[in-house]
């Protein structure tokens, strides 16, 4: 018997019935019977390695279904919430009758805000679309592009938090100054902007403690991963000021000065920000940390200009303004009527 399980061992060598030199549980156990058989070793493991990925597959599946039954949820409690508020004797003070000449006599203005405010966001977001094209430019264009594509996938995550921040800030801003309160309208910047550093630190450092293997969320490639571990530093700071400039984006469009945005951002990234990358990455050996290390500081530039307009915002004027403004649509709308 020991003679033929050395035949078999010898002719299934012969074959090509072994595991690359890794024998899995199957070969160990049944190798040399399957091989006796004339059955080869490889296909039991090749059923093996099907019986796994099958799982993870099936795994993969549900977890599918069950964000899609969560997303479901959510649209049906966020369909509740509405009816609720429309319907509801509790929220009946905060309704009231809306007039098709209302809405179309003030739509110039809104859409006066609302493409400016598109294109504060446009510029800023371009500029990192753009830098990523330019990474193609680079020597080994495939690393770089992968590096950086991931660290915008990053960025683009934690800047939801802020994005929610400016929104709320936004809202809040607008409607203390149409209310006739700067004092109120003072206070909400401040506490968003306490908020957004607490915030922004804990996410920066968050990133920063798990830059060893956060590259590895992504990819598997080494090479990717420690490339990513080398921007981390840069990510970090990129995060902050991020955040910080998105909380004074958002005061500046809740006082109406969308204009000044857009053009701050075009100034900061396009004029500063996009040919400071250029020459930090083609100029030097810096690469891709070059194009980095310049839409940073376009960033800086652009925190440093929002911070002035805020600063030398008159939240009193401002609600002056506001009145006045509101005074002439309801002049105006009775006059139409």
């Amino acid at each position: 018997m020991d003679a033929d399980l050395v035949a078999g061992d010898k002719k299934g060598k012969r074959r090509g019935y072994t595991c690359g030199g890794m024998e899995c549980a199957t070969c160990k156990v049944f190798g040399h019977r399957l091989i006796r058989l004339n059955i080869v070793p490889p296909a039991a493991c090749m059923e093996e390695g099907l019986v796994v990925k099958q799982e993870r597959d099936e795994r993969l599946i549900r977890w599918r279904e069950l964000v899609e039954e969560m997303k479901k949820l959510a649209d049906h409690y966020s369909f509740l919430l509405v009816k609720t508020l429309q319907f509801s004797h509790s929220c009946a003070k905060t309704r009231s009758p809306v007039s098709l000449l209302e809405v179309f006599h003030g739509i110039k203005r809104f859409f006066s805000f609302a493409i400016l405010s598109a294109v504060m966001i446009c510029l800023e977001w371009w500029s990192y679309e753009l830098l990523v094209l330019l990474s193609g430019l680079l020597p080994n264009p495939e690393l770089e592009t992968s590096v950086l594509a991931l660290c915008l996938n990053i960025i683009s995550t934690l800047y939801a938090i802020p994005f929610g921040f400016a929104a709320g800030v936004s809202t809040r801003v607008s409607n203390e100054l149409g209310a006739g309160n700067p004092k109120g309208a003072r206070v909400a910047v401040q506490a968003i902007m306490i908020l957004t550093i607490v915030e922004t630190t804990i996410a920066s450092t968050i990133v920063f403690a798990s830059r060893g293997f956060v590259g590895y969320i992504f990819t598997n490639e080494k090479e990717v991963v420690d490339y990513v571990i080398e921007m981390v530093p840069f990510l970090c700071l990129n995060i902050i000021m991020d955040s910080i400039q998105e909380i004074l984006s958002g005061v500046a469009r809740s006082v109406g000065w969308q204009h000044l945005g857009a053009y701050m951002n075009f100034a900061a990234f396009y004029l500063v920000g996009i040919p400071v990358a250029v020459l930090l990455g083609f100029r030097t050996s810096l690469r891709g940390e070059g194009l980095w290390i310049g839409i940073l500081v376009g960033a800086f530039v652009q925190v440093i200009l929002l911070s002035v307009v805020t600063i030398c915002t008159s939240y009193e004027k401002q609600a002056t303004k506001a009145k006045e403004r509101l005074f002439e649509g309801e002049c105006s709308t009775e006059s139409h009527i």
